[in-house]
């Protein structure tokens, strides 16, 4: 399956308690079981002002749909072709 990176603006990201964090993950693990096997969270990282989520999925169109069905931002989407890291270069 495909793995894709979505970049989501949320202002003040990075200030969110734990509890905030819970509900977000808690609903979109919700809309995940609704959606079915063929998308899967992977994980996501937190920052500032922004979430960049790591996906699989069969299609773009099937994060798209899980972000209008949850109510989370989408800036972009964009398929991860490849990881890279220090080892890469070794």
């Amino acid at each position: 399956m495909p793995k894709f990176i979505i970049e989501r603006s949320i202002p003040g990201a990075g200030k969110l308690s734990r509890e905030e964090l819970h509900q977000i993950a808690k609903k979109s693990n919700q809309v995940l079981q609704d959606l079915g096997p063929g998308i899967q969270w992977v994980h996501s990282y937190v920052t500032n002002d922004k979430l960049y989520c790591v996906y699989r999925a069969q299609t773009e169109e099937q994060i798209a749909e899980h972000a209008r069905k949850g109510g989370f931002p989408v800036d972009r989407i964009e398929v991860i072709h490849d990881i890279m890291d220090p080892t890469t270069g070794e």
